[in-house]
This record gives C-alpha cells, sequence and structure tokens, in this order.
C-alpha cells in the first residue's frame, strides 16, 4: 500500500518539480558566461545542468506547486521557467558583454579594426583585441572565483523569482536597460585612454602631413599607431581587468543575493 501510495502521489510530484527545476537551471547555464560558451560542448552543458538541477533539487522543489490537472497549466508553468533562467543567464552575459565593447573601441583606435576572428563568447565574428579581452575576462573570472557567485544566483533566483508567481515583466525589462547600458559604459570607460591616444596620435598625425606633405605619412602612422596601442594595452590590461571584476562582481551581487 505504501508503495503504491508513493507512485501515485509523490513520485509524480518529483519528477514534475525536477523537470520545471531543470528547465530554469538549464536555460540559466545555457547562457552563463564561461559555462554556456559555443566552444563547450552541448552533452558536457546538459551534464551539468542535471549535476546542478540534482543538488539543488532537494532545496527548491519544495518551492514548487503540485501537478496541474490540465496540460496548459503545465506549459505555462514550463515557459515561465525557461524565460526566468533566460532573464537570469542574459543579464550575466550583458555583464560580460563589455569587453567586446571595449576591444571594438581600442581596435578601431589602435588601426586594428579590420583583423577580424571568431569571438567564442558569442560564437560571431569580432574584433580580434575583442576576442582577445572576452577570453582574459573570462579567464579572469574563473581563477578568482567570480563564477561562485553566478552559481548562488541559481539558489537566490528562486527566492526573487518564486515559482508560479506573475512573471516580472516591467522589473525585469528595467533590469536588463539598465545592464546593457551599465556594460556599453563600462566598455567606453576601459577604453577611454585609447580613446585619447587616437585623438592625440591622429591630431599629431595630421599636423604632420600638413607639415611634410612629402613624406608618406599613412605607411608611418599606421605601423606607429598599432605599435603605440600594443604598448598602451600591455600597460593597462592589469588595471582593466582588475576594473572589469569590480564591476562584474557588482553586477552580479544583486542576482547572488549580496547586493
Amino acid at each position: 500500500m505504501l508503495s503504491v501510495a508513493f507512485a501515485e502521489g509523490t513520485l509524480p510530484q518529483t519528477v514534475f518539480a525536477f523537470l520545471l527545476a531543470f528547465a530554469r537551471l538549464s536555460s540559466v547555464l545555457m547562457l552563463m558566461p564561461a559555462v554556456g560558451e559555443m566552444s563547450v560542448s552541448p552533452r558536457a552543458r546538459i551534464s551539468l545542468a542535471v549535476a546542478v538541477t540534482a543538488a539543488l533539487g532537494p532545496s527548491v522543489i519544495g518551492t514548487y506547486p503540485s501537478v496541474p490537472e490540465h496540460i496548459f497549466q503545465m506549459l505555462s508553468l514550463l515557459i515561465q521557467e525557461i524565460l526566468i533562467g533566460l532573464t537570469l543567464g542574459l543579464i550575466m552575459r550583458l555583464v560580460v558583454s563589455a569587453l567586446s565593447v571595449a576591444g571594438s573601441t581600442i581596435a578601431m583606435q589602435t588601426g586594428l579594426g579590420f583583423v577580424q576572428a571568431v569571438d567564442p563568447t558569442n560564437g560571431l565574428q569580432g574584433a580580434l583585441i575583442g576576442t582577445f579581452l572576452s577570453l582574459t575576462g573570462l579567464t579572469f573570472i574563473l581563477v578568482t572565483n567570480l563564477h561562485v557567485p553566478m552559481f548562488v544566483a541559481l539558489q537566490e533566483s528562486y527566492r526573487i523569482f518564486p515559482p508560479a508567481s506573475p512573471f516580472p515583466v516591467a522589473d525585469v525589462v528595467a533590469l536588463v536597460t539598465r545592464t546593457v547600458a551599465d556594460a556599453f559604459l563600462l566598455g567606453i570607460q576601459i577604453a577611454t585612454p585609447f580613446l585619447v591616444f587616437g585623438l592625440l596620435f591622429n591630431l599629431a598625425a595630421g599636423i604632420l602631413g600638413k607639415l611634410m606633405p612629402q613624406m608618406p605619412i599613412f605607411f608611418i602612422a599606421m605601423p606607429a599607431s598599432i605599435l603605440f596601442g600594443l604598448v598602451l594595452m600591455m600597460l593597462g590590461i592589469g588595471a582593466a581587468m582588475l576594473w572589469f571584476a569590480e564591476h562584474f562582481q557588482s553586477g552580479i551581487a544583486p542576482l547572488a543575493g549580496v547586493g
């Protein structure tokens, strides 16, 4: 009798809650920086999602409602969990996108804007310096254990977005908009020394071209711009990564329940 009651009552509820939790957590991991990269094997991401769901399952399964009677209610809960997961993953991804903005700006100012490479963080083609900064930022996140707050945010998401509660569309739109603005601002701030360098260098090259018209200024200015730009990057890459790590931590902190 006990086994029959378990099979008819507890087991369907557990399986239903596990599937909803898997839908939310796998959606986050699909976009999470350093985990949801295009270069990471889909099989590895699915295995990680199953492992994370199994680890968090005992603490979050009780927050889900009972199994609905109608299929449309099940689909509604499933779609809501996927939307919550995609929202969290998108916010994390947008914070990291500041490095792509900084890299594209730096490439344009140093004369390397025409050098394109596939960025493994988003699977798209972009400036080579942007790809380098993105990979450096992801490595810095893993080395400094900044990936821990991202996994803590998975647990805290059940407090911020309780299951079966109305999806806060207005709050999510405002949060995404603010995150995009902060990421763009951070990217421009990281590239500010190169903006100043580009302005002064091009101004000096223009004056030199006017004073000495017979000099092939383009063939001299382009290699010099690339050289000085690489030297400036070598000197400032450490400060840029520390600044990025600080803003990354502050951007993820509200999702992890510490901000």
